[in-house]
């Protein structure tokens, strides 16, 4: 059956990995980890079409923009045009592709599209859990590290009194962005593991600023 979801799923990593730049925080091992993660989301909610899903996490970054592009927040909804494209070329499912493109286009964080299906909303998760925990914070770094950004504030890693500046100052970033995250998931089940992921990075945090010189307020 040429509709099968491992057929796909070939199909879907060859047309990421023929798109894949030299981005290492958005390569085809994100992909399939977001795949791994949602397969795990997908226990709990089994009424989800899972060939939609598995499509969307392997494709949904088929355009990639550096956070610091201006076009940045358009790119979700340019890689959602482009394997719509790609998989109809391919003879994906006809009826299911409205579905994988509106869960790309949602997956982003800066495009600020809310998800209309559970689909999309699994798909979603699944992307901002692979900001948290260890890997997520290996990403952060890696990704500050290519927008020159410092570590930390010398003086004042905490910003008890500067303003935060995600883009200058890596640390920054945790409580910017990733400390938010798993309020924003959709699913009860991706906010718990959200939860238990950023709770390991606030552990991260804590030591980090002990070694830094920084008292924790």
């Amino acid at each position: 059956m040429t509709h099968a979801l491992p057929h796909w799923q070939a199909v879907c990593r060859d047309l990421a990995t023929r798109h894949a730049d030299n981005d290492g925080a958005h390569d085809l091992a994100h992909l399939q980890r977001v795949w791994q993660s949602a397969s795990q989301l997908l226990h709990s909610y089994p009424q989800a079409d899972a060939l939609v899903v598995m499509a969307a996490c392997y494709l949904h970054d088929l355009v990639n923009l550096p956070k610091n592009h201006p076009e940045r927040h358009l790119a979700s909804r340019q890689a959602a045009a482009l394997a719509s494209q790609a998989l109809a070329a391919a003879g994906f499912p006809a009826d299911k592709l409205a579905a994988v493109s509106h869960a790309i286009e949602a997956h982003s964080f800066s495009a600020a599209i809310t998800p209309q299906t559970l689909e999309a909303q699994i798909v979603q998760d699944a992307d901002r859990l692979d900001a948290l925990g260890a890997v997520g914070l290996a990403r952060l770094f890696y990704t500050a590290g290519k927008m020159d950004s410092q570590l930390a504030h010398s003086d004042d890693p905490q910003a008890q009194q500067r303003p935060l500046d995600d883009r200058r100052y890596a640390l920054d970033h945790i409580t910017v962005k990733l400390a938010t995250l798993p309020a924003t998931m959709q699913t009860e089940a991706g906010r718990a593991l959200g939860e238990q992921r950023l709770a390991w990075i606030m552990q991260f945090r804590a030591t980090f600023l002990a070694e830094w010189g920084s008292k924790q307020p």
